[in-house]
């Protein structure tokens, strides 16, 4: 039993982690909000699921440690959840299928990136990458007069 335990809590932080970064947090915040409900009376498990995802929203794009830590602490709260029969497994496999429907429907929001170029004067595209493929640039030359 431990080990489905383990298995159905790991899934779900995975999950939900994956969601609060998505358009249907929301939705998500709602489903798990209703889980813990039972064991937290005090309703500050919802608080600490907005505050994870500020910190998950605030961390660069794609720092793994933040979010293994943070899904590590969901899953041992899901863990707990079920060791102590706050709630069965059955109804965590629920809210975790409801979880899987959201994120086939869910859209990643769309990472903000801002750069400054500054310390002369650019003639032309100033580009930023790691790697670019098949780039093509069309500009016209401004010291040949245009005929009309």
């Amino acid at each position: 039993m431990e080990t489905e335990f383990a298995a159905l809590a790991a899934s779900g932080a995975t999950t939900l982690v994956s969601l609060m970064v998505t358009d249907s947090w929301t939705q998500a915040r709602a489903v798990v909000g209703r889980l813990f409900s039972r064991a937290d009376a005090g309703g500050t498990m919802i608080a600490d699921l907005d505050a994870t995802r500020t910190r998950l929203l605030a961390a660069d794009a794609g720092d793994a440690q933040a979010t293994r830590e943070i899904t590590d602490r969901w899953h041992t709260d899901l863990y707990r959840l079920l060791q102590t029969a706050s709630v069965t497994s059955a109804e965590l496999h629920e809210a975790l299928t409801s979880l899987r429907q959201l994120v086939n429907t869910s859209v990643a929001r769309p990472v903000l990136v801002y750069n400054n170029v500054n310390g002369g004067v650019q003639h032309g595209p100033v580009i930023q990458s790691g790697r670019i493929t098949g780039l093509t640039f069309h500009v016209r030359d401004t010291s040949v007069p245009v005929q009309d």
